[in-house]
């Protein structure tokens, strides 16, 4: 992508950047999106999961911190600018609805609201975190070499 292209897509110099980070991903780029989706598909689908108990809201915590990993690489995976980003939750969230509702057909399992209010929490959060910091995410944008290299500097 050019940047006069993705200076046309965006609104603001801090969606530049979003635009900017986006290109060039290729064919894969919806890999990882899709492989948590089906994993999350697929552990829904089980009868019994296994919580570990040690609190009494550690399912809204792995719903939050599944749902935010979710909305992250469907984030990536897009074109970047605030407008991806809201579509990316509105996706994520109707996901989470659909795999609540997907719950209630499974034996053992029921389809809670809290469970879709803590998908949506953390997929906003995520995505708020990944479009709105720029430092956040050239975090995550960075291979992890570099990352290595960039923290051993810091403790020096």
């Amino acid at each position: 992508m050019s940047d006069s292209a993705a200076k046309r897509e965006s609104v603001s110099p801090q969606d530049d950047v979003l635009v900017a980070t986006h290109g060039g991903r290729g064919r894969l780029a919806a890999f990882w999106p899709l492989l948590i989706a089906a994993l999350v598909f697929v552990a829904s689908s089980r009868s019994h999961v296994v919580v570990s108990g040690i609190t009494r809201i550690d399912d809204k915590i792995v719903h939050f911190a599944v749902y935010g990993l979710l909305a992250t690489l469907v984030s990536r995976a897009g074109r970047g600018g605030w407008r991806w980003a809201m579509w990316s939750l509105v996706l994520v969230s109707a996901y989470g609805a659909s795999d609540e509702w997907h719950q209630s057909f499974v034996p053992g399992r029921m389809c809670e609201f809290a469970d879709w209010v803590a998908d949506t929490f953390g997929a906003a959060l995520a995505i708020g975190l990944y479009a709105g910091w720029p430092w956040y995410r050239r975090l995550l944008e960075a291979p992890l070499g570099r990352r290595r290299a960039e923290e051993r500097t810091a403790e020096l």
